[in-house]
């Protein structure tokens, strides 16, 4: 018993030794130093105007408060606003103002026990942030405190997320993009290109415009371009989407690169604008239709790959709570977005989801949420589309996620790269936009004197495979990209790029490359058999042939497109004509390469074409001549079925006698994978133009 009394009384005299009193700002308190108290004073009065101001200007008000601060450092209240300050720019810096606060003066606001428990959650504490969140709740009996006594038994919640989470981190690595992208100043909501060959972001840092109200910069939008893996040193995107005077921000970028979707609140509510890239210039932003715009708040855009459906969110009535994500179908016909539907309450929640983002494979969803088992604030998750319907949502987990909020995310193409902004211990500024390796499932290590930290190879697949290609575990889609020209003079064309589903016959997207570089980029998610057709007046069309399975893991193909102009003598290949092995037989999804020959022969009336049939060398060359023959015969009877007289058409069997590349050639590659596509470019229906 005497050894608990002479601790106890240690306790309390450590405490009355060591604790201060709260020494408000009260001139009879400093009567021998009236002039400094005064300066004092007016500094506070400065701060409280930024503080008190609507908005409120937190970043303005601190240098005044530091000032007050250093002349008096045992002011509750003042302790108090700065610690608020802070936590509105420099969360970090917080705790310190607002446990001073709390020592000198427990009571001095009913909602200080909530905010050092906010602090130890952001340290990942979160035993003692439960204790403090618990003491708030416990305490909070005062009628204005019941939303915030709501809100931190949700944030117990959140911790013990956060402590089930942080015992089964994620494998990624988590790299600042550097000093060409980012400042000293706020960078942050990137989006990108499905390559990622440019970034767009929003920044404020200092540009030609005053300050905002609020006390930092004006958001402008500014684009960095990689260039042999690195980013280059970020610029303007300039006007017409940058506007004086104004918050424009970034929140969505099609998966080629050429519409960008732009947040804007000039009328007050916030909205979803729409600017195209023609030619290298970007257009005038133009206000989205109201099916998907509302006098609600819509701060979030997603494209999807084929251009079709827009994903987005909105706090409008009739959602589960907060903002929800809806998305929009586009109407070819009436040329305009259909009625917005909720994706439902898989993904959204009676709390916020934010920033969505659909990925170039069209089946991975990746979005903000407060809601699900968030570790603090907002969280990114991921879901998969099975079967159309969205799988439940998966934690990214730390260090992708913290106790802070965390809404910004996209991801490459290749499914192993993903950028998002967020402010972190280390970085150039308030916020800094950083790169993210996903390193996949831990793998059994391997005895190798190569470095196989990083590299790994997807199984590979037997399609053909038209141009060397880049594969990497990720995703499942693969990336076409190239150079459109004329094929005489290699300028760059501006031409349509047609994708089609040759299964289901069906078009699927149109693009078009660009004016000036006749550069153009096509998503290709995995699991179907593509037809790809380059058209443009004037030229003859050129086809591609891809065939991504599923599972087959993400792969970059480059190929540039070389358009004929139609003129007498010259010959294309019709790679999307289709028979079955050893058949002459046209199979369905030979149907719309058919359909483009047929409107060439339409759109020019007098032309005369031979079509011809080559086969590979192996079987027979008897064999092979008749195999030939009978294939192009049958194109040709395709096309007098559906009106082109018999007259302007010839075919020709050529066999095994006009081979793409030889047998000696073939007998060089190194693997037998290789050598089948060498195979597939000798088998192949042509057709030549022989007048006008």
């Amino acid at each position: 018993m005497k050894k608990f009394t002479f601790l106890f009384i240690s306790f309390c005299f450590v405490q009355l030794t060591f604790a201060q009193p709260d020494v408000p700002f009260d001139k009879a308190l400093f009567k021998e130093r009236k002039d400094e108290f005064k300066v004092a004073e007016d500094n506070i009065a400065a701060g409280d105007a930024y503080y008190f101001g609507y908005p409120g200007n937190y970043f303005s008000a601190v240098p005044f408060y530091l000032k007050a601060n250093a002349f008096n450092p045992n002011s509750a209240d003042l302790n108090y606003k700065i610690g608020m300050c802070y936590m509105n720019f420099d969360k970090y810096k917080m705790k310190t103002y607002f446990e001073k606060a709390y020592q000198l003066k427990p009571t001095v606001t009913g909602d200080i026990l909530f905010y050092i428990g906010w602090c130890y959650q952001l340290e990942s504490n979160w035993t003692k942030a439960i204790d403090y969140y618990n003491m708030f709740a416990g305490k909070a009996t005062a009628p204005e405190l019941a939303p915030l006594k709501t809100e931190a038994f949700k944030k117990i919640q959140e911790c013990k997320s956060g402590e089930i989470l942080a015992k089964n981190p994620a494998r990624v690595w988590i790299d600042n993009v550097g000093k060409s992208v980012n400042t000293e100043h706020p960078d942050y909501a990137p989006v990108i290109s499905t390559d990622e060959a440019i970034m767009i972001f929003t920044t404020r840092r200092p540009g030609t415009e005053d300050m905002s109200p609020d006390g930092g910069y004006w958001e402008d939008l500014y684009i960095s371009k990689r260039v042999d893996g690195e980013w280059g040193t970020a610029q303007p995107i300039g006007k017409p989407v940058n506007v004086k005077g104004q918050h424009d921000a970034t929140i969505g970028l099609s998966p080629d690169g050429h519409t960008l979707y732009v947040y804007n609140d000039d009328r007050g509510n916030g909205d979803i604008y729409e600017s195209l890239d023609e030619d290298g210039v970007w257009t005038q932003p133009e206000l989205m239709e109201k099916t998907i715009n509302t006098d609600a708040h819509e701060p979030d855009a997603s494209l999807t790959f084929d251009g079709k459906r827009l994903y987005f969110t909105s706090d409008k009535p009739g959602g589960l709570g907060g903002h929800d994500i809806y998305y929009s179908d586009y109407d070819p016909i009436k040329e305009k977005w259909g009625d917005a539907v909720s994706v439902g309450n898989v993904l959204n929640t009676p709390y916020s989801e934010r920033s969505v983002f659909i990925h170039p494979d069209g089946q991975t969803m990746y979005f903000a949420s407060k809601g699900h088992n968030t570790m603090g604030g907002f969280d990114l998750f991921y879901s998969k589309l099975v079967n159309g319907v969205w799988t439940a949502p998966v934690n990214l987990g730390p260090p992708v996620n913290t106790p802070d909020d965390d809404v910004q995310l996209v991801v490459a193409g290749n499914g192993r790269y993903g950028y998002c902004s967020s402010y972190r211990q280390g970085g150039f500024g308030e916020k800094d936009i950083y790169i993210i390796t996903f390193l996949g499932p831990e793998k059994p290590p391997v005895l190798s004197n190569e470095d196989n930290l990083i590299a790994s190879i997807a199984k590979p697949i037997k399609e053909k495979i038209i141009e060397p290609e880049l594969v990497s575990e990720g995703s499942n889609m693969a990336i076409l990209t190239g150079v459109i020209r004329d094929e005489k003079t290699q300028q760059p064309l501006k031409a349509q790029i047609v994708l089609v589903d040759n299964e289901a016959n069906k078009v699927i997207a149109e693009f078009t490359s660009d004016g000036i570089s006749g550069k153009y980029l096509v998503s290709l998610p995995g699991g179907k058999n593509y037809g790809i057709a380059v058209r443009k007046d004037g030229y003859l069309f050129h086809s591609e042939n891809f065939v991504i399975p599923n599972e087959s893991g993400f792969r970059q193909y480059e190929k540039d497109a070389d358009l004929k102009k139609v003129e007498v003598g010259q010959t294309i290949v019709l790679r999307n004509i289709f028979f079955d092995l050893d058949k002459f037989s046209l199979r369905p999804e030979s149907v719309n390469e058919l359909e483009r020959l047929l409107k060439l022969l339409q759109d020019n009336p007098t032309m005369r074409i031979e079509i011809s049939g080559h086969t590979d060398t192996r079987g027979s060359a008897e064999h092979n001549q008749e195999l030939s023959q009978n294939r192009a015969e049958a194109v040709v009877n395709y096309l007098v079925e559906h009106g082109i007289a018999r007259s302007r058409l010839e075919f020709a069997g050529y066999g095994e006698t006009k081979t793409i590349i030889s047998d000696t050639e073939i007998a060089k590659k190194a693997s037998s994978n290789e050598r089948e596509v060498a195979h597939q470019e000798n088998r192949r229906t042509e057709f030549k133009i022989l007048s006008m």
